[in-house]
């Protein structure tokens, strides 16, 4: 992975491990024209880890064409984020560890109705995963400090 922008290797893991907000993907169809979704995520080993149903669109497009661009950010100012692109790899997930792990992640629980529809047994999940290869980390915190001010 190559790291550019003002962050360290550690602040910008940091912030993948901890912000629990959608990762923004970018990738072409198969007609060369651009998709954009967003997925949840964790960073594991230097990766990014989504799940999806096997069924999705996206498995299509990035069987295609794997090269991806994705984007992590904060909603609310201060902004800050992570940004890059990596090519990715579709496994099917059989067991649904990782979509367990995001449930928890982003939920807190598998037990909702949402998660239990999810983890069905009849529902095939694969894992998406995105080796980075540019990574960009920001922070807007010093220069928007009195963004929020009244």
């Amino acid at each position: 992975m190559q790291l550019r922008g003002p962050l360290s290797r550690s602040t910008v893991e940091s912030f993948l491990e901890s912000t629990a907000v959608p990762l923004r993907l970018a990738c072409h169809r198969p007609d060369g024209s651009l998709w954009m979704l967003s997925l949840w995520f964790r960073y594991r080993d230097g990766t990014l880890q989504c799940a999806t149903g096997a069924d999705a669109d996206v498995v299509t497009f990035l069987e295609h064409d794997p090269a991806v661009a994705f984007e992590v950010s904060t909603n609310d100012p201060p902004y800050r984020g992570v940004r890059g692109n990596g090519t990715t790899t579709v496994e099917p997930d059989p067991e649904k560890v990782v979509l367990r792990e995001l449930l928890e992640r982003y939920l807190e629980s598998t037990e909702t109705p949402f998660a239990r529809r999810l983890l069905a047994d009849d529902r095939e999940e694969v894992t998406i995963t995105i080796d980075l290869e540019t990574v960009y980390g920001w922070d807007f915190s010093g220069r928007m400090a009195d963004a929020l001010e009244e």
